[in-house]
Order: C-alpha cells, then structure tokens, then sequence
C-alpha cells in the first residue's frame, strides 16, 4: 500500500516473539572473556559487572512490560527529507497549551522520555522524535548518502512541527538535543518561542578571552568543570567513534552483549563515575536495559553515531534571537560566558550525578521546563 510523504500514520512498538527469543538465546550464549588484570573500570566494564547485568537482562527484566509502558502514548510515524521520523504525540487536556518539542540524547532513545511525557503533557503538547537513525527511525536501505548533522535535524523538527499544524512552538533537549534545540531556534525564531536546554552553554573554548572579566573564583570553577567534563571521554571512545563507526558497528548488531557493554560505559562515564564508585545506580536499571533493548531490537547502535562521525557531537550553538533557559547549566560564571552570545532569560545550578536527568530526576526537570516557559509567559497558536 502506498502512502503520500506527507502522511502521519499511526505507530505502535509490536516487537516480534522471535526477535525477543533471540535475544535471549545470545545472552545465554555469550562468550565471556576473561578478566584483564588492573582495578575494577580501570580497564572497561568489569566482567562481573556485565554478568549480573545480562543475567537480570535475561532472567527477569519484562520487555513487554516496557513496551506497554512506551504504548501508553501515542505514537506515529511521517517521512520527511527521505527519512522516516517516529515521534511520541501527546496532548495536552488543555486545548490552549503551548507546544514542545523535546529531542533526546546520545546515545539514548526514547526510552530517556519514559517518565517525562506524562507530567510534561499536563502544561504541554508534547512532541517527541526519534533522531534519525535511532531507535524507530532507521536510516533507509541504502543509507541517504548526505550528511546528517544537527542543522539538517532541525530543518526535519521545523517541518514536523509544521506538518502538526503547530506555529508557535518551545523546544527541550539534552546532550544531543540540547545540539538540536538551539538549532531549531536559530533557524525558525518565528516560530520557536524559548529554547530549553540541560547544560552546555558557557563553556570555554581555549580561547583566553573566554575568562576575560571573571574572578580568580570564576575561573577557577570553569576551568574544574572543563577538566571534568573533558575526563568524560577517558577511555578515548570518541575520536574512533567519529572516525570508524562501522567497524564498531559489527559487534554492536550482532552481539547485545557488547552492545549492553558500550552503552554502559558511556553512562558511567558521562555521569562522572568511570570507576565504578558511584554510592548507588542513578538510573534504574530497568530503564538502561529498555535503552538497551531498543538500540538492540531496531539494529540502531551504528547509525545513531553519525551524532560523531557527522562532527556534530560537541556544544551547542549560541544564539540570541529567541530566549534561552538552561537546567543544570553548572556555576554563575558559565551564566556569564553564555551571555555574551545568548539571551539567557532563565538559568539553574541543579546538582545531580547523572548527565541523563530526564531518566534520573525527572520531576525537577519537568518543573524547571515550566517554570522557564511560564516566564515567557507563551501561550499556543
């Protein structure tokens, strides 16, 4: 059956009983290397870590629980640039509700919204993609042969929201959407009222002028977040990851283990932990295996990495034509760099251990989005 490119169709998550008795069958037959000598997360994943892990993974975490779960909202599917798009669209009880579009994060899926979609569709009309090339939007076979960047992600955000009749319209995201965000507002200010983002702005280039005009206080804070956000790609994952992501890329679609494995480090690395001391688990594992689940059962975990090999992983842009809040955006001084280039109308210094807030802290997130686009004082088309 044919359908117009313009066509929103309705979606639903329907994961096949095989897919999900294959999966089970490679956890059982995983084949574990040894353990390499050296402190636990001194040399990657412990083994023993993993193990337990993929146990649970295996024995008693509920997919179709989940996917219920992820089924609760309402879900569809468009093509736009040749790409087929899989967003959440949730309503708002309030027909004058101000729409949001919230993009997640890499390398994360949909799942990272799983506690987000009900409480933030209270106030919002929520809308909530997939970046292309994650989850339930796989790039086409063959894959489009131009570049996916983060500029070329909010030309796809600007027309969905128009395709939704939506004029008038807030923007949300973090790590990755946070890229996206800024983005969509500078290319569509006559339709993005206020850009919300997790952190980001502010950070110093290596320029000197970056510091000019700050405290010996100031800058001293800067140059410790720097240096600690910096350490978050200690095991060197990025530079090959933006260089070779298809060799990566055989191990990820053929065993979940190793899969299971990336996505784990990457967590604990960006959430300051790499060694494994964390006092507990900031995100609950069962929403990390649903991550994992996904990336899995869609074949994703190569395509989502054009974020890297694409050169568009880093900070966001600035921009100052429409207004800007940030949540967790680190120290003043930050606030005082951000500025120079952005209408920073709302900022806030949360401390949290993990860098995946919407799955970790969801109800302070929920209110600090309010609470920013309240200040606009923005209503719906």
């Amino acid at each position: 059956m044919t359908h117009d490119v313009t066509d929103i169709r309705p979606f639903r998550i329907e994961t096949p009983e095989a897919d999900l008795d294959d999966l089970r069958d490679r956890l059982a037959r995983t084949r574990w290397p040894s353990r390499l000598p050296g402190a636990e997360w001194s040399r990657g994943v412990p083994v023993s870590y993993l193990k337990e892990l993929v146990r649970y993974w295996a024995d008693d975490y509920d997919w179709r629980a989940q996917e219920a779960r992820l089924n609760r909202f309402p879900q569809f599917t468009t093509d736009i640039d040749g790409q087929s798009v899989h967003f959440f669209h949730v309503r708002s009880a309030d027909p004058d509700a101000l729409p949001l579009i919230i993009t997640h994060s890499w390398p994360n899926s949909i799942a990272e919204f799983t506690h987000l979609l009900g409480p933030l569709s209270r106030t919002f009309h929520v809308v909530a993609p997939s970046l292309p090339g994650f989850g339930f939007s796989p790039f086409p076979e063959p894959a489009d042969e131009r570049p996916w960047n983060i500029e070329r992600v909010a030309r796809t955000w600007a027309e969905l929201m128009s395709r939704l009749g939506y004029q008038r319209y807030g923007v949300h995201g973090n790590d990755a959407g946070a890229l996206v965000s800024p983005q969509l507002g500078a290319l569509a200010p006559e339709h993005v009222v206020g850009v919300h983002i997790t952190g980001g702005l502010g950070m110093p280039t290596g320029d000197p002028a970056d510091l000019e005009g700050l405290s010996e206080e100031e800058r001293a804070s800067v140059e410790w977040l720097a240096d600690m956000l910096s350490s978050a790609g200690g095991s060197g994952y990025a530079p090959y990851l933006a260089a070779r992501p298809q060799t990566l890329s055989y191990g990820w679609a053929d065993s979940p283990v190793a899969q299971l494995a990336y996505l784990v480090e990457r967590f604990k690395e960006f959430d300051g932990w790499p060694d494994g001391s964390a006092p507990q688990e900031p995100i609950d594992r069962d929403l990390v295996l649903t991550n994992a689940s996904l990336y899995w059962l869609t074949g994703t975990g190569g395509s989502s990495s054009w974020t890297y090999y694409e050169g568009a992983a880093g900070m966001p842009i600035d921009q100052n034509v429409v207004p800007t809040g940030v949540s967790h955006g680190g120290p003043s001084a930050f606030r005082r760099i951000a500025e120079r280039a952005n209408d920073i109308v709302h900022w806030e210094d949360h401390e949290h251990p993990s860098h995946m807030l919407a799955m970790a802290a969801p109800d302070p997130l929920v209110a600090d989005i309010q609470k920013f686009f309240a200040s606009l004082d923005a209503r719906a088309i």
